[in-house]
């Protein structure tokens, strides 16, 4: 903790680096033009090992509960990811462009830990750590979840 303040100030200011963070990095994220999101970078690139989502399905259950997080992508004017689009006009294509999107929003979301510990006792700053990790690495497994499904039948249409 490099800066001293009260309870009070310290949560105010968690806050606001929540909501203003955030709101900053999806509006950001929404202005990205789609063909910057058609390849993915060394963080978001789809590992053997997620087996076209069935990693995701296994490990995690993601089919059981991903239709209960809700679907901010829409906020900025991107596409909702509620529903895979028809395969024609690049729908496939532009879902799992979307789907990468997401999974770099919330991979920044995370990255918005790292100021909170200038002004966060330890304790404060796993609290924020949980609600970070609660909060952002499930929509995370939701979107390589869905590229990896879109990757496997995209190949498999291809074949």
């Amino acid at each position: 903790m490099v800066v001293e303040l009260d309870p009070v100030a310290i949560l105010a200011l968690d806050v606001a680096v929540w909501v203003l963070g955030g709101t900053a990095i999806g509006w950001w994220h929404a202005r990205l033009p789609v063909g910057r999101l058609q390849v993915p970078g060394p963080f978001t690139r789809l590992r053997a090992a997620e087996a076209g989502g069935r990693f995701h399905r296994r490990w995690f259950r993601v089919h059981r509960w991903k239709d209960l997080v809700p679907d901010a992508g829409t906020w900025f004017g991107g596409l909702s990811k509620r529903r895979l689009p028809d395969h024609g006009e690049g729908g496939w294509r532009r879902f799992a462009a979307e789907s990468l999107r997401a999974e770099r929003v919330h991979l920044w979301m995370l990255g918005l830990m790292l100021p909170l510990a200038a002004w966060n006792p330890p304790r404060w700053w796993a609290v924020n750590l949980a609600l970070s990790v609660v909060g952002n690495v499930p929509c995370i497994v939701i979107a390589r979840h869905n590229r990896a499904r879109i990757d496997a039948l995209t190949a498999r249409r291809a074949a």
